[in-house]
């Protein structure tokens, strides 16, 4: 088990290998478009992807290539957050009936990053980054 400091280091470590892989991916913040639910919306492949902060959820809206909704049951992910010089994540939770939710310590303030990693359950693979505004 890891205790203290490496726990934070592989925490960090995880965090920056998923950074990594986002940024290689078209998919960013500066690509988003107003989706239907007032969201950031961006195309990751062949998918869109519409993130939406209410309190302490973030709750990502799954689409297709021609913007219908995809069911969520089956899907699963993680989002890792970078708020200032705090670092977080949490597991996302598929919801009926298009809709992946994570829970939050707190709000999140505009400029934080939020980069998702989720499995749909036709096994495609998502991952987005988002910047809050």
């Amino acid at each position: 088990m890891l205790t203290g400091t490496r726990s934070r280091i592989a925490v960090a470590a995880f965090a920056l290998l998923v950074a990594i892989a986002a940024s290689a991916l078209r998919a960013s913040a500066h690509d988003a478009e107003a989706g239907p639910h007032g969201g950031q919306m961006i195309e990751v492949k062949g998918h869109h992807l519409e993130m939406t902060a209410k309190g302490n959820e973030l709750i990502f809206y799954l689409f297709d290539a021609a913007h219908a909704a995809i069911a969520s049951r089956g899907a699963s992910g993680r989002v890792v957050i970078l708020d200032g010089s705090r670092q977080s994540s949490a597991p996302l939770a598929a919801l009926d009936p298009d809709r992946l939710v994570a829970r939050l310590e707190a709000p999140l303030a505009p400029g934080a990053r939020v980069v998702v990693t989720a499995k749909l359950a036709g096994g495609h693979d998502i991952v987005a980054r988002f910047v809050v505004r």
